[in-house]
């Protein structure tokens, strides 16, 4: 393949993963904010630590997810469940 066919191919290539990457980018802070407002509802007294929690469930730590939020006031059920909106 010759060096100049090989250009437009490259550039073809890196437009379709960029354009997935920005794609995919909003819905996990969507599922973030599922989770946020879960807590919020469930678990008042626990959203000061809500927010780092579901952005560690979002990106697939659940464990650490569930630990976080009990260990800021919420109970183990609705850790559970917040953490499952996160994904």
């Amino acid at each position: 393949m010759r060096p100049s066919a090989r250009i437009p191919s490259i550039l073809a290539g890196l437009a379709l993963a960029v354009g997935g990457t920005v794609i995919a980018a909003p819905s996990a802070q969507a599922d973030v904010k599922a989770c946020e407002q879960y807590v919020a509802q469930h678990a008042p007294k626990a959203t000061d630590g809500a927010a780092e929690a579901c952005y560690q469930g979002s990106i697939g730590n659940q464990t650490s997810c569930d630990a976080s939020l009990v260990a800021v006031g919420a109970s183990k059920d609705v850790a559970s469940a917040a953490c499952e909106a996160s994904r």
